[in-house]
């Protein structure tokens, strides 16, 4: 008996342009994503009023594309125009026959930062209404390096840049001296004299200003350095009055940039920063998270050059929005204790903070696992760092600080494994901002639509198409999905409604 396989016909045209919705899952997130972006104020969107020029994209469309591609893991404004083409769900959300192309996706993505942090807000808000969203509750935060869009080998250190230029400088000496001489023979390979001092006199301005970029950075850093300097003075000095101090005198801050401070030429925002478990280094940036310890939700989120987060406790809590949530609790560890940033975040009745104040190991030991004697509370006006290493040993701080690693840190593995996002497209810290802003909000959508259980209703199509589609499907249906049966189709419309115009 022969092979029985199915017909396949790439020729015979279909009868009317298949409805996309056909080829998409009722309960897809994209139907919940569209729903989501049309329920978003409308005076969010920028566009041009004046109807000057060509027509322009939907704004909702495109935000709706962004957000997609986002959140299946592609962010490459080209990968995007491609998916235009060839991915049906894409099709759908651009309604079929739009097609951006980079230039234009990478234009909306750059120019609408303002839009995304609405959305940001909007979306939170829309949380709280369907998926368990609480105004008060705890936030766990912590922060993970993503790569600049830019090599670490366009860096350059401040004393490797200091060398350079004085090499340059005795290499133009030597050309300015070549190009006198009465016997000057070109140099080899065509190069030119008068070139070749052009371009180095060039790369020795790119430099020097390498080097006063490093120096008014450092600046910054000494001034906060000479600050905690005199502070550790004045506590040496007063032991030293009552008996020899344990420990080595603290010195100043140098005057002088360290030599293995560092610029890029591609991104000179962004930083030289550990990755990993700080076995590496990288030319990155450091995104910072609040996540919901319940929905797993971003609740506030920032992006700085910082490659530490010890000045990071108060930006993120300041970036939660008060109108989504007031948190009572912070979970945070180790890299973000200062006895400053504690006292601040619980000024004015702020949250109570729960701040790992040294690293711990992951084993537990037998010891760990006995019952342990409560211990008695630090007395009134005890320091901050007695009260938080009280606070952690209750067994409700144990409690509560245990959430941190169970809810930040599988946030970050979510957007980094899963979605795939290990590199920023844009370059410059505020475009950065604008980028994680986008990818949070495309994070928080995909949750929302998990933990809702279920997609937006489908939108509402008109009687006309609706005959259509159901004429349509009753002629497939009796003479089979090839029949080329266009002509029978029409015929079916003029016998119901008369002749065709």
């Amino acid at each position: 008996m022969a092979t029985r396989l199915k017909n396949l016909d790439r020729d015979t045209p279909m009868l009317l342009p298949p409805d996309l919705r056909d080829w998409i899952p009722g309960k897809h997130i994209v139907h919940f994503l569209i729903d989501a972006v049309d329920r978003l104020p409308a005076g969010d969107f920028r566009s041009n009023l004046r109807g000057t020029g060509d027509e322009q994209y939907p704004p909702r469309m495109m935000l709706t594309l962004l957000i997609y591609c986002y959140a299946t893991g592609r962010f490459s404004s080209r990968v995007i125009e491609d998916a235009t083409w060839s991915d049906v769900i894409v099709r759908y959300i651009c309604g079929g026959d739009l097609h951006p192309d980079h230039d234009t996706i990478c234009t909306f993505r750059r120019t609408n930062r303002k839009l995304f942090e609405k959305a940001f807000v909007q979306v939170l808000l829309m949380a709280q209404e369907t998926a368990g969203l609480k105004k008060v509750g705890t936030v766990s935060v912590d922060g993970t390096k993503i790569k600049a869009n830019a090599s670490k080998h366009s860096a350059v250190s401040y004393k490797h840049a200091g060398e350079q230029i004085e090499l340059l400088r005795k290499e133009v000496e030597q050309l300015t001296a070549k190009a006198e001489q009465t016997d000057n023979v070109p140099l080899d390979d065509g190069l030119s004299i008068p070139e070749e001092i052009v371009r180095r006199e060039d790369r020795i301005k790119n430099l020097e200003h390498a080097r006063a970029v490093i120096a008014a950075r450092y600046e910054e850093e000494r001034v906060q350095k000479q600050a905690g300097y005199d502070g550790k003075k004045a506590a040496y000095e007063e032991k030293r009055q009552n008996k020899k101090p344990r420990g080595k005198e603290p010195k100043p801050p140098s005057e002088e940039p360290p030599g293995k401070k560092q610029y890029n030429f591609t991104d000179p925002e962004s930083r030289i920063m550990k990755a990993g478990n700080g076995d590496h280094f990288e030319q990155a940036y450091n995104a910072q998270a609040a996540v919901d310890t319940e929905t797993y939700l971003i609740v506030g989120q920032l992006v700085t050059d910082s490659p530490n987060d010890k000045q990071q406790l108060n930006p993120v809590l300041e970036s939660i929005p008060a109108e989504v949530a007031e948190p009572e609790n912070v979970l945070a560890d180790t890299g973000y204790y200062s006895e400053d940033a504690v006292k601040k975040a619980e000024a004015d009745d702020g949250p109570r903070v729960y701040c790992a104040m040294a690293k711990s190991g992951h084993h537990v030991s037998v010891a760990d696992l006995e019952k342990q004697p409560i211990a008695f509370p630090p007395p009134p006006g005890a320091p901050v760092k007695e009260q938080m290493a009280h606070r952690l040993e209750t067994p409700e701080g144990k409690a509560l600080y245990k959430q941190r690693k169970q809810t930040v840190e599988p946030v970050f593995g979510i957007i980094k494994e899963v979605l795939g996002f290990r590199r920023f497209s844009m370059r410059g810290k505020e475009k950065a901002e604008t980028e994680w802003c986008l990818v949070c909000l495309s994070y928080n959508l995909k949750k929302i639509f998990k933990l809702a259980g279920k997609c937006a209703p489908e939108s509402p199509v008109s009687g006309v198409k609706q005959r259509v589609y159901a004429i349509s499907a009753q002629i497939r249906a009796f003479f089979g999905p090839r029949t080329d049966y266009r002509q029978m189709f029409w015929r079916s419309l003029e016998i119901g409604h008369g002749p065709r115009s």
